[in-house]
């Protein structure tokens, strides 16, 4: 786990310390439209995903390894928890279970995502989400400095402004 920082940047000093893993989170209320209106705002989604391929693309060389990615899709901890609770997973599972991701994303499989493989399977994945999740609002825990978190901020901002 990461803190986050004003800049979207995140701390590894803060791994495993559970109050700052809360303080970075907030409790969201979302539905399907609200990951639709923000992904299909090219304008709002391209800058957050350009601001998020910057913060992981560590070496600045404008490509993402499987290193600078693969720390973002760990930060997910897709199955190192059960409803929030740590459980002992085999490494060998999580190592194919990231390579997999990975390769979701390296579209023309030259063992790095650039910028346009980034946005396109992130938009894919999200577009996907908000499919699975229907018309119904759902409660959502969200951290700091997420895309869900700010497709939260997007639509908020919208209705504000209404």
């Amino acid at each position: 786990m990461h803190s986050y920082s004003p800049n979207g940047c995140f701390a590894n000093s803060d791994i495993g310390n559970p109050i700052k893993e809360i303080e970075r989170m907030s409790v969201e209320v979302l539905d399907c439209a609200t990951i639709v209106n923000f992904v299909e705002d090219e304008e709002a989604f391209n800058i957050s995903i350009r601001e998020r391929f910057a913060h992981l693309d560590t070496n600045h060389d404008g490509l993402l390894s499987y290193t600078e990615l693969s720390k973002d899709l760990q930060s997910l901890r897709v199955l190192e928890t059960h409803f929030g609770i740590d459980i002992k997973t085999d490494p060998k599972e999580l190592a194919h279970v990231y390579e997999s991701l990975f390769e979701q994303f390296d579209h023309d499989s030259n063992g790095t995502v650039d910028l346009e493989e980034f946005k396109l399977e992130t938009k894919r994945m999200m577009l996907a989400m908000a499919n699975g999740m229907g018309f119904l609002p759902v409660q959502m825990v969200l951290e700091e400095g997420s895309l869900l978190k700010i497709a939260v901020e997007h639509e908020s901002t919208k209705l504000i402004a209404a």
